[in-house]
């Protein structure tokens, strides 16, 4: 087990490191090197006060080792305990080459025309975690992708909505503006943190995008994969949690940070955990 990953897996404390903490250590210890390898990754685009032409050479810089990797040369020893990963589970290298794309993005845009370039920077951002991880947790069915896919949607449509107002301060604006312009809610007015009927109007639409890839996700999972996927159902109760929060508080990302706290996190996975290991 690289040690690197599991300080930088449990350090994080995000959703993730409590819904995948109860799989057997082979899979954990895969989980906590692909999400390392995540979390460096937008660490280096996010992470600092370097410029974003600084960054952006990190990035390629970090593609190439990551290319590397997989001949087992990298000069980072993460992403050469990542490349094991990938050979033992038989991951396909496309999400890893796709999430930095993502990344690349936040470099370059920080804003939406349309909900269809927003999507792809969602697939690129969320899904391809999903369509890694899913490698590890091990599926029968094709459809395990599709919901994969969906679920990466529905999660980083909630972060989304979560995170206006912390984007905004750094000058990004992911709602696509062809929605700002639907409900009359202009890009000054969210940049200035304008809480008014429009904007709650906006959020809903929003809200009710997130849910429906969420209903998509239930659809596309086969039942004979639902128990080896108990650390994905997991991170999908608590991201749904955390929209039905945002649903509660009216939006009101302005006067308030919504979260999931860690007490519910760890419930909500012992209780998924316990639900598959005793029903299914």
């Amino acid at each position: 087990m690289n040690d690197l990953a599991k300080k930088i897996a449990k350090g994080s404390k995000s959703s993730f490191y409590y819904a995948f903490s109860l799989l057997p250590e082979g899979q954990r210890d895969a989980m906590n090197t692909v999400y390392a390898f995540c979390r460096q990754t937008d660490d280096i685009v996010d992470e600092g006060d370097d410029s974003n032409e600084v960054k952006n050479r990190n990035l390629t810089k970090w593609l190439t080792e990551f290319e590397k990797s997989l001949s087992g040369v990298s000069e980072f020893s993460l992403l050469n305990n990542l490349a094991k990963i990938i050979n033992k589970f038989n991951i396909p290298v496309h999400p890893f080459l796709e999430l930095i794309k993502g990344m690349e993005m936040d470099l370059t845009k920080n804003r939406y025309h349309s909900f269809k370039e927003l999507k792809l920077y969602c697939y690129r951002v969320a899904s391809t975690v999903g369509l890694m991880c899913i490698e590890i947790f091990g599926y029968k069915n094709k459809s395990a992708k599709e919901f994969a896919v969906n679920l990466g949607l529905a999660m980083q449509i909630t972060n989304i909505l979560r995170d206006v107002k912390t984007d905004a301060d750094n000058g990004r604006i992911y709602l696509p503006k062809e929605d700002l312009e639907k409900f009359n809610y202009s890009e000054q007015e969210l940049l200035d943190g304008i809480y008014n009927s429009n904007f709650l109007s906006l959020m809903k639409y929003e809200a009710k995008r997130a849910k429906d890839y969420f209903m998509k996700a239930n659809n596309s999972l086969h039942f004979e994969d639902k128990k080896g996927m108990f650390p994905a159902r997991a991170m999908q109760h608590i991201y749904y949690k955390l929209l039905c929060k945002l649903e509660a508080e009216n939006f009101n990302v302005f006067q308030k940070r919504i979260n999931v706290n860690k007490l519910e996190k760890v419930l909500i996975s012992l209780g998924t955990w316990a639900k598959y290991r005793l029903v299914y």
